[in-house]
């Protein structure tokens, strides 16, 4: 009977160690998801703001603030709805900047100006713009991506926009005197 005791003693110490590893191999599972979850959602979050900012800066918007919160500080959840909220920001932003406000206007002048990856200077792009112009009106771009010819289409539309702002259509006195703009 002490045998029979003894041996179930013993039986019970080893169960009870192996749910204990078991119980700590899981809690450090948990906490390898948990790291790979909250960096995940952190790049996520990362990619959002910085399209966002993207097509602001395009537009000439102020860019959206951070709340200020720690990622460190945020749950899961928190930082789901988090990468949520900028997700539309970055589509609502982008949404924005696919349809200037003179979309009709800016494509009757390219008709009559250059390709837009057209590399004739003094002249660049399809508005052709000279250095001068893509320096004062499109600093960031012609920094980052050099001569207009080398922006997409939607940049040097916002671009033109930008100086439209200041100087109305009249840097394209020709082509717009032929659309009808002055």
């Amino acid at each position: 009977m002490r045998r029979l005791l003894l041996a179930s003693a013993a039986l019970f110490a080893l169960c009870a160690s192996a749910a204990f590893g078991a119980q700590q191999h899981e809690q450090t599972a948990n906490r390898s998801n948990r790291t790979a979850a909250l960096t995940y959602l952190e790049g996520e979050l990362q990619q959002y703001e910085q399209a966002t900012w993207r097509w602001q800066r395009l537009v000439g918007a102020s860019p959206t603030q951070t709340a200020g919160r720690r990622l460190a500080s945020m749950g899961i959840s928190d930082l789901e709805q988090t990468v949520k909220t900028w997700q539309r920001r970055a589509l609502a932003a982008h949404r924005r900047a696919e349809h200037p406000p003179h979309l009709a206007q800016w494509l009757c002048i390219h008709r009559y100006e250059g390709a837009w990856n057209d590399v004739g200077g003094p002249y660049w792009g399809g508005l052709q713009m000279d250095l001068t112009f893509q320096e004062r009106y499109g600093g960031r771009l012609y920094r980052m991506k050099g001569t207009a010819d080398h922006w997409t289409p939607l940049e040097q539309i916002w671009t033109a926009e930008k100086a439209l702002r200041s100087t109305g259509f009249w840097p394209w006195p020709n082509t717009a005197r032929m659309c009808g703009l002055i």
